[in-house]
């Protein structure tokens, strides 16, 4: 039945979500377009296709125990030199976040892994570019903000291309919704810098 790799993240809803997809697009992130601007709950973790329903029913459980909360994006930092990552800062919502991860990751559940660097929830902006187009990334965001109201989570694929998709989102307090084929995104044009 084969593999499938599998991640789990919270939304930054719109216009956020693109303007930021856009922006690491506009400093060279060639990943920028197939991956949707999130903060992330599971990193990419493959799983046996057969095991999907147990993990759809695990989320299920996790979001149901979940209660909306305010999720609140200021400034940028950086994992460097540890790892090529300028991020967008969560500034409020971080202890919803980590208790979030923590039992997706439950140690009883299907996607139990241990992460290869301590959990710390972010919106990444550029990754694995040079260093020059790195500093862009970290100034010409420096003053971004962004807040909004967290209702739940999503369960995501990778394809065979690349692309992140959707597969299913789980609203807290235990509902959860099958997304329609989605139709190409037109990604227009880079806002003016």
């Amino acid at each position: 039945m084969g593999t499938v790799t599998i991640g789990v993240s919270i939304a930054v809803p719109e216009p956020h979500g693109s303007l930021l997809q856009e922006q690491r697009a506009g400093f060279g992130d060639a990943a920028a377009h197939g991956i949707p601007t999130h903060v992330t709950l599971l990193p990419p973790t493959e799983v046996d296709t057969a095991d999907l329903p147990a993990v759809e029913a695990h989320l299920t459980e996790v979001a149901a125990a979940g209660q909306p909360f305010t999720m609140r994006l200021s400034g940028t930092d950086t994992f460097r030199p540890l790892s090529p990552v300028v991020y967008v800062r969560v500034v409020e919502g971080v202890e919803a976040c980590t208790r979030l991860q923590e039992r997706v990751r439950d140690a009883s559940g299907p996607v139990a892994r241990e992460l290869q660097f301590p959990y710390h929830p972010h919106v990444t902006v550029a990754h694995g570019i040079d260093d020059a187009a790195m500093d862009r990334a970290f100034q010409e965001l420096a003053g971004y903000e962004a807040e909004w109201r967290c209702s739940g989570f999503a369960l995501h694929e990778q394809g065979p291309d690349g692309v992140w998709r959707k597969l299913r989102e789980f609203a807290f307090g235990g509902s959860s919704v099958v997304p329609p084929q989605a139709a190409p995104v037109d990604h227009g044009t880079l806002p003016a810098r």
